[in-house]
């Protein structure tokens, strides 16, 4: 037993920080109906470290990260930039095709690099199990900074992400300015999180939690708690099965939170609406008397 602790111990407060900050920030990709943002900065950030693996630097180098910040970067001012008021192309589609190039041009990429396919492997399905203690400080002190931004910012974000028509009306084009850093902080922590669990996970951890909360609540709050439970539930299971059945870490995490999603629809579609029947037949008779 104390011999799992000790394994365990590092990839599970990995994936906790991850879903501190992973919960938060879908419920903002949710209200935004920007499903895959997450897909497509993660790929482009993906595309740098490819860039970057091509030119003879290692994915664990520094350099290796500039790399993928300034193509996030780019990434993110193209987000900012292509949203509008009045959408000729929807954002989505426009989501869909950068994660298409930025896909393909890592492919490209990676085949002229030697070991690129292995490359790519591990920035599908990342390696959390074998994360380190020094490797979780780095990643939870830029959470911590990007998570104080974003508190900073808090009206703004939540404005923009529940009503982009009212905030753009209200700021002008100061919203361009407000979104752009919102992608950039974003993007920021998808480089960090991909890196350790790769894509699949980090997007699973995006939008599953915050999928769960959303069909319960309406309070940013109430959101946050729901989808923190989810996702850590998730998490410590999953790393748990992981361990014992020798299973990839990553999809085992994904499956639960995928089996929680299921039964959070079937809970609701089951006892909520019934429930809801009963209050509007109590009501109906009331308004009979």
């Amino acid at each position: 037993m104390l011999e799992l602790i000790l394994f365990m111990l590092p990839p599970l407060v990995a994936s906790l920080v991850i879903v501190a900050i992973h919960a938060y920030l879908g419920i903002h990709v949710l209200q935004r109906e920007i499903i895959f943002v997450d897909l497509a900065l993660a790929q482009i950030a993906a595309l740098g470290t490819t860039v970057g693996f091509l030119l003879g630097i290692h994915v664990e180098d520094d350099a290796s990260y500039l790399f993928s910040f300034a193509f996030v970067f780019l990434g993110s001012a193209i987000f900012a930039l292509t949203r509008m008021r009045r959408q000729t192309i929807p954002q989505e589609a426009m989501i869909g095709i950068v994660y298409a190039v930025a896909t393909a041009a890592a492919i490209l990429v990676a085949d002229r690099a030697p070991g690129g396919a292995e490359h790519i492997k591990e920035i599908l399905t990342g390696s959390i199990l074998w994360i380190t203690w020094p490797a979780i400080w780095k990643i939870l002190a830029i959470y911590v900074i990007v998570a104080a931004f974003h508190w900073l910012l808090r009206r703004k974000f939540m404005l923009i992400s529940e009503d982009y028509d009212r905030a753009a009306a209200e700021q002008g084009w100061w919203v361009k300015l407000w979104d752009f850093l919102f992608y950039i902080s974003f993007g920021v922590v998808i480089v960090m999180s991909v890196r350790v669990a790769g894509i699949m996970l980090v997007f699973s951890y995006l939008v599953v939690p915050a999928a769960v909360s959303m069909l319960f609540s309406k309070r940013w709050w109430t959101k946050l708690l729901i989808g923190w439970s989810v996702g850590m539930t998730a998490s410590l299971l999953g790393l748990y099965f992981s361990y014992k059945l020798d299973f990839p870490s990553g999809p085992a995490v994904v499956c639960f939170l995928g089996l929680f999603l299921m039964l959070a629809g079937l809970f609701k579609v089951l006892l909520l609406r019934p429930a809801r029947k009963v209050l509007t037949a109590e009501a109906a008779q009331e308004v009979v008397k």
